[in-house]
């Protein structure tokens, strides 16, 4: 049985050597887990990002001394697990909402990043707080239902295992393409014989996208500024950049 067993362990936090941290990253660890899962990625976020802070929280609900759970896994069925997944939303929010304040970084300087369980709170706590991060990071994970809109100042990056027994690939195929339909802006990526698991080839290309995807809504609002230009060329016939991967 899952229970509360006390306050979680608080955070573990890295930050940056000099100065004041520029980017946020929360990285949120996969069901029966703690945030030693997550230690590799961590490792590779401060080391592409050397000006970020990267805080990896407990599940607040534990089973084992390292068995940490987002929320009650006893009696769990496909009809309430929507709901239990809300339970873990409002106080992970309020935490990264304490860290924006306490180091003054707003929703466009945060990521989020969930393995497994973990990247289904990361995707669903962005449509609770529409401004709370500006990427999500999913690996190996989905919604807990598919939403009716896209969240309009997130971009969100799949990053999947083709041979994943857990979420088959092809329902992120659909996810994607149902995102695409809400004219969200999410990057599906898959890893070819690769399972449930942080491969070092999704970590990789993790990385990958945050240097080079420029966000949908930043190219929209400077194709904006273009179009109000009377000066600027004609881009009517343009298409935004691909927001697909193979």
């Amino acid at each position: 049985m899952t229970t509360p067993k006390g306050q979680p362990p608080m955070p573990l936090i890295y930050v940056p050597a000099q100065g004041a941290p520029r980017q946020l990253f929360v990285l949120l660890h996969d069901d029966a887990s703690s945030p030693e899962q997550l230690g590799q990625l961590a490792q590779s976020l401060k080391q592409a990002f050397p000006q970020s802070m990267v805080v990896l929280p407990y599940a607040p609900l534990r089973s084992a001394d390292t068995a940490y759970h987002w929320f009650q896994q006893t009696g769990l069925t496909e009809e309430n697990y929507v709901e239990r997944v809300k339970t873990a939303l409002p106080g992970l929010v309020a935490l990264i909402q304490r860290l924006q304040r306490q180091y003054l970084l707003e929703g466009e300087h945060t990521a989020l990043a969930g393995f497994g369980q973990g990247a289904t709170i990361a995707l669903e706590a962005v449509h609770t707080q529409l401004d709370l991060a500006g990427r999500v990071l999913a690996f190996s994970g989905c919604y807990a239902r598919l939403p009716d809109m896209a969240p309009p100042a997130t971009t969100l990056h799949f990053l999947h295992g083709e041979e994943d027994p857990v979420v088959p690939v092809e329902f992120m195929r659909e996810t994607h393409e149902h995102l695409a339909e809400l004219q969200g802006d999410a990057t599906l990526d898959i890893a070819s014989k690769v399972g449930h698991e942080l491969h070092d080839a999704l970590v990789r290309q993790a990385i990958y996208r945050l240097q080079t995807c420029v966000p949908l809504r930043s190219w929209k609002a400077a194709l904006g500024e273009l179009r109000n230009d009377p000066d600027a060329p004609d881009l009517s016939d343009l298409d935004p950049p691909s927001r697909t991967l193979h």
